[in-house]
Order: structure tokens, then C-alpha cells, then sequence
């Protein structure tokens, strides 16, 4: 669990936490299944919005205790817009414990890339890094010429490059991708969005098909930005015979809980890496800064939440607190988590019983 030493019940910011915590845990008891020892992997994957960016004021340190409370009760998460500076990273790995780890990009440069980090952060007592590190380049497209020869057409690099860790839990290793897609134009099917998942989710299924691959289980996640499961942009995913689990499928994880940008997707052999059935997106909105707390944080907003940027007095303040200040304290989009089962000891012994195993 995360680190509580420093909190002073004797101030009123303090107390608040305190309760908001307690708030907070039980919710997750009654929202996410139990960690266990060996049995299960709750895996999960969450955009932390601009974490971490001045934008709107300061992260303040409360929202540091609930998002590690958050994370804490994941075994491996996978979190995206992590940014150039580190500290907030630093600050959450602080509060996770000695017993979490984690692994990050370096910046993928450019505007398009927004200064953005992917990152895995895992409890090394329950899953293992397996050695297997990489950010994601597409190969160019290979041309025959007039003369026969190989022509390299370089293609275009996603926006914000992709990153692919190898992992081992129990019986189990796989591999993570976990992406940030382009968002583009407001439309559901942006032509440049539908792109880049088509081409990411076609080069990695050409991977689960080699044999020498680290891994034949995949693990496809993170921030797709697909406004609904009927989408094209949904089924670049499946037509590249990746699965969505149907208990995700119709749970929406923008923060006004209205698109599904979200998404975990699977290409495993049966009988290594199996979903229990349970899955879901979770909505700390219903216990930390709630919308009725929005009077409670007024002196946290600062000026802005006064008046605008022109100087104007600010006639939709509740706007303000709700879309931009607290989503830039939490985030934007909520987590999305599933739990798999890792343990094949009944099925190995079966197996060796039988014969089938060496």
C-alpha cells in the first residue's frame, strides 16, 4: 500500500485526505477484485493527463495520494502522457513503495509528440520485467523497381511513439505495447487516427505469428481515442484479430464517461494467458473531487478560476473546476483494468498426467 506517514491529521487539508482515502479504498474494494499471490494479474492502463503539466496550476499533493492509492491496487499498470519532467513520476513511485519499479520512454520529440513518455510501472513482487525493451519503429514498405531491385519507401512514424516491454507473472510472459494514438480532427474516424491504429495493430499481429518472438502473447493497450465500439477505428483492432474483451467493450473511459478512447486488447494463446471475466473502467469521480466539492478547492484554482484569460469575469465557473482544473489534478480519463489468470500448475500436472508434457 502506499506510504501515509506524512499525513497531519491536525490541518484541515489533512483530514480531508485522510477521509477521502478511506473513501477511496472502499470503493476500490467494492469496484476491482482483490490482488492475489499467484493466481490472478490485475492489469491496467490509464492516461494521467499531462502528468506532469502546470497547465492549470500546479498537481497538488493530494492528488498524488489517490492516484498512487489508484495504482496501488493494479499489479502492472500502463500510463501514458507521462512528460518530459519526471518529478511527478518520481513523486508517485515515492508514494507507491520500495516494491514497485518502473520503466519509461525517453521523450518522443517533435510537436506532434507533445513532449509525451509512455511508462509500465509494476509490483516487481508479482511481475517480473523480462529483459524485452523497445519503442516501436514501422519498417519502410519494400518496393520492387523498374530494374528489379528492393526499393525502401520510408513510412510515416506515429505521432507518439509506441512501447513494447516484455513481462513475466506466474506461469505466464507476455508482451505490453501500450500506445498513445494521434487524435487529429473531432470525428470519430479521423483519417490519420484510423491510420495509425491500422498500422500498429497489422505490424504486431505479424509478430504473434513468429515463432521466435520473445513472446506469443500480446497485449495491446492504452489511448486509442475511438469514440465508440462501432467505429472504423475499432475495427482496425479487430481486423487485425485482436479481441476486446465484451466486459469492456460498452464502458466508456473519458472522464464525461461519453467515449470509449480507451482500450485492451488481446492476442494470446488459450490456456496462457485467459481472462477471468472480469474487467472495468473506474470512476474515482464518485469520491475525490467530486462536483460538489468544487467550493473546497476555489482557493487551490487561483485567479483563473475567477476570470478568464482576457481579464473577463468568469461566468461558468463550475465549467472550469469540472472540464480543465480537476481533470489536470486527476486526469481526463479514467483507468481501464482486467484481471487474467496466470496460474496453469492444475493444467500442467493434468498435462504431465497425461502424457502430453516432457
Amino acid at each position: 500500500m502506499p506510504s501515509y506517514r506524512d499525513l497531519q491529521p491536525d490541518t484541515t487539508e489533512g483530514r480531508r485526505i485522510l477521509e477521502r482515502l478511506l473513501a477511496l479504498r472502499r470503493q476500490l474494494d467494492r469496484d476491482i477484485p482483490r490482488r492475489t499471490f499467484e493466481d490472478t494479474l490485475l492489469l491496467a492502463t490509464w492516461n494521467i493527463r499531462e502528468f506532469d503539466s502546470p497547465a492549470y496550476g500546479p498537481r497538488v499533493e493530494e492528488a498524488y495520494y489517490y492516484i498512487a492509492e489508484i495504482v496501488a491496487r493494479f499489479d502492472l499498470v500502463a500510463i501514458q502522457e507521462v512528460r518530459r519532467d519526471l518529478r511527478a513520476l518520481y513523486r508517485l513511485c515515492e508514494l507507491l513503495g520500495p516494491n514497485w519499479n518502473y520503466i519509461v520512454t525517453d521523450v518522443t520529440e517533435g510537436s506532434r509528440g507533445n513532449d509525451e513518455r509512455m511508462a509500465f510501472l509494476y509490483d516487481r513482487r508479482k511481475v517480473q520485467f523480462g529483459g524485452l525493451a523497445s519503442q516501436l519503429v514501422l519498417p519502410p514498405i519494400e518496393l520492387k523497381g523498374a530494374d528489379g531491385k528492393t526499393i525502401y519507401q520510408p513510412v510515416s512514424q506515429l505521432a507518439r511513439t509506441p512501447f513494447l516491454g516484455g513481462f513475466i507473472s506466474g506461469w505466464t510472459r507476455f508482451i505490453l505495447t501500450t500506445v498513445h494514438i494521434i487524435y487529429g480532427k473531432d470525428t470519430s474516424d479521423d483519417p490519420s487516427r484510423l491510420e495509425e491504429i491500422r498500422q500498429i495493430a497489422q505490424f504486431l499481429r505479424g509478430r504473434t505469428l513468429d515463432e521466435q518472438n520473445w513472446a506469443r502473447n500480446l497485449i495491446l493497450l492504452g489511448d486509442f481515442n475511438i469514440y465508440s465500439p462501432q467505429d472504423n477505428t475499432m475495427r482496425a483492432l479487430l481486423d487485425a484479430e485482436f479481441i476486446v474483451p465484451q466486459e469492456l467493450q460498452q464502458l466508456p473511459s473519458n472522464a464525461p464517461r461519453t467515449k470509449h478512447y480507451d482500450q485492451i486488447a488481446f492476442r494470446v494463446r488459450p490456456g496462457s494467458l485467459d481472462m477471468t471475466g472480469k474487467a472495468g473502467v473506474f470512476n474515482y469521480y464518485e469520491t475525490v473531487f467530486r462536483r460538489e466539492d468544487e467550493a473546497i478547492y476555489a482557493p487551490y484554482m487561483g485567479q483563473a478560476y475567477e476570470v478568464t484569460s482576457k481579464g473577463a469575469p468568469r461566468k461558468d465557473k463550475t465549467s472550469y473546476y469540472m472540464i480543465y482544473w480537476r481533470t489536470y489534478q486527476m486526469s481526463d480519463h479514467l483507468p481501464m483494468w482486467v484481471e487474467l489468470k496466470i496460474d496453469y500448475s492444475d493444467q500442467f500436472l493434468q498435462d504431465k498426467l497425461s502424457g502430453l508434457q516432457p
